[in-house]
């Protein structure tokens, strides 16, 4: 008997453009260039205040839980669109880590009491495995020693600003840990606002809340297809914001974006934006019904870092000397575009994994 593949709606539904309105006047009023800026250059990155608005005052972070327990019940699309304004402001909150990674493994193993918290906004939680991670690719663990953990795991994201730390042991056990019981190194990183850390066990306890590796794969699979929509919100948004800026700036007493040269190469953005948004949505949408899932979180990942990455460039280099200043915030976005390109799971990773899942073997 063939199975009937409902087609999916990839178009937003009125809550999900309402949603997304809500989140881009926050950020406008909250989540200025300027100040985003001024914070990659103190030594809190971290825009506690606007992600307190977000998660405390706004619900977002618990969109994943359940109501009973204090979330939203919501479905991966709208966070996705919560995604795409937060990379289109380059916004430097731990939603990416928290409410989708951490609450994702939560999810998988059960925790409860821990989801509650993440929703609520009262603590921040990180999975403690590497953010340039793949879906499926294996992941360093520490070490369980008469029953305290031992170990150290690096390129861990935005670790210096969570209460709560996910992290795997070689028991196959995935242990919640205080962040108090660890020490957090910061690590030098291309994106300032979204630290990575070092993070040091020396016999801190824990408790095992489950098997790690279908909760690490798990949250894995859910990051690497909602981060396509982060970078679709940054490749739009320098696309938007390219374009305004053309359309004013003027040369031989005309606008720069006039020349046909300048068309074509914007022209060739906009529909890589758009293609963008299809696989995106794709991914989301899969994520929500769980139908093809791995397929479509591949394609999403496949196509979206050079894509991000080239919208970026092209945003920098059409901005020509201006863009190139540490004042205008171009450069915010094809750092966090770029850093993104590796992050769980570079596009070779993706289109590996694709061929894999559709069978089509190397030459």
């Amino acid at each position: 008997m063939t199975t009937q593949r409902t087609q999916p709606d990839l178009l937003y539904s009125e809550e999900e453009e309402a949603l997304r309105a809500a989140v881009r006047d926050l950020l406008t009023d909250r989540c200025d260039a300027a100040g985003v800026i001024a914070r990659t250059e103190s030594d809190a990155p971290h825009d506690v205040a606007l992600w307190k608005a977000l998660a405390t005052g706004m619900g977002l972070a618990g969109l994943l839980v359940p109501e009973e327990l204090g979330g939203q019940g919501a479905t991966h699309r709208e966070v996705a669109v919560v995604l795409e304004e937060l990379g289109r402001a380059v916004a430097p909150v731990p939603y990416l880590t928290s409410a989708v990674l951490a609450t994702e493994a939560l999810l998988a193993c059960g925790a409860d009491d821990l989801l509650a918290e993440l929703a609520s906004g009262a603590s921040i939680g990180a999975l403690a495995v590497g953010l340039h991670t793949a879906p499926g690719a294996a992941f360093t663990t520490v070490r369980l020693e008469n029953g305290t953990l031992h170990g150290e795991l690096t390129g861990i994201g935005d670790a210096a600003v969570a209460d709560l730390l996910l992290v795997p042991a070689d028991d196959g056990g995935l242990y919640a840990v205080t962040a108090s019981a660890v020490t957090v190194t910061p690590q030098v990183a291309l994106d300032l606002t979204r630290p990575l850390a070092t993070v040091t066990l020396d016999g801190a306890s824990g408790r095992r809340l489950g098997a790690a590796e279908p909760a690490v794969r798990r949250a894995l699979r859910a990051g690497a297809g909602l981060l396509a929509s982060e970078q679709l919100g940054i490749a739009d948004g320098v696309l938007t914001e390219t374009v305004r800026y053309l359309k004013e700036r003027k040369q031989f007493n005309r606008p720069v974006g006039g020349f046909q040269a300048l068309k074509h190469r914007l022209a060739q953005l906009w529909l890589e934006v758009v293609n963008l948004r299809a696989a995106a949505r794709a991914a989301a949408d899969a994520l929500s019904t769980t139908q093809d899932a791995d397929l479509a979180v591949a394609v999403a990942q496949a196509y979206a870092a050079p894509v991000a990455v080239h919208a970026a460039e092209e945003a920098l280099q059409l901005h020509a000397g201006i863009g190139m200043t540490w004042e205008h915030p171009i450069h915010l976005s094809l750092k966090r575009a770029k850093a993104d390109s590796i992050a769980l799971g570079t596009a070779g990773a993706h289109r590996a994994a694709l061929a894999e899942l559709v069978d089509l073997q190397a030459p």
